[in-house]
């Protein structure tokens, strides 16, 4: 079944993929002027209680890419994925267009999540910055699980046609 994609599919999916170029280039612009040593990991605080080798900095974009990546693959196989009603011929495609759009979103914010932490690291290391911010966890969870919970009741509306 091919799925029509909307204007705000492609601004989504336009979105991601300039997200994750980003991702790339901001640690290269800035890899010189980053010290030896780098925080790689934070507390609930968003203090840094781990330094490691500026290398490391690389890490964070090939895990974004790789995530980005895979749910770019994923999201060409609706016909695969759980969906909390009956999939039938009727709603099929409603059901599939509703998922893909998800999937989507979720890689973009996913992509926008690692390029924060990149940026926090960098202004990290450089002095500029204490940590990540204590809002930042909070934010996360309602950026990914606020429309996850909506999607299911758009999902589940009209029992799923």
């Amino acid at each position: 079944m091919k799925l029509k994609l909307r204007v705000f599919d492609i601004i989504l999916e336009m979105a991601g993929w300039l997200l994750l170029l980003a991702g790339w280039f901001i640690p290269l612009w800035e890899y010189n002027r980053l010290p030896q040593r780098i925080p790689v990991h934070f507390n609930w605080s968003g203090q840094a209680d781990s330094m490691g080798e500026k290398w490391m900095i690389w890490i964070i974009p090939s895990i974004a890419t790789i995530l980005f990546s895979g749910l770019t693959l994923l999201n060409r196989y609706p016909q695969i994925f759980n969906y909390p009603v009956r999939i039938t011929e009727q709603n099929a495609y409603r059901q599939y267009t509703l998922a893909t759009r998800l999937i989507r979103y979720l890689k973009t914010i996913v992509v926008f999540i690692f390029e924060f932490i990149s940026l926090q690291v960098i202004k990290s290391a450089e002095g500029k910055s204490a940590g990540i911010p204590r809002w930042f966890l909070p934010v996360v969870l309602i950026l990914v699980f606020i429309p996850l919970i909506y999607d299911v009741i758009r999902s589940l509306s009209n029992h799923g046609k």
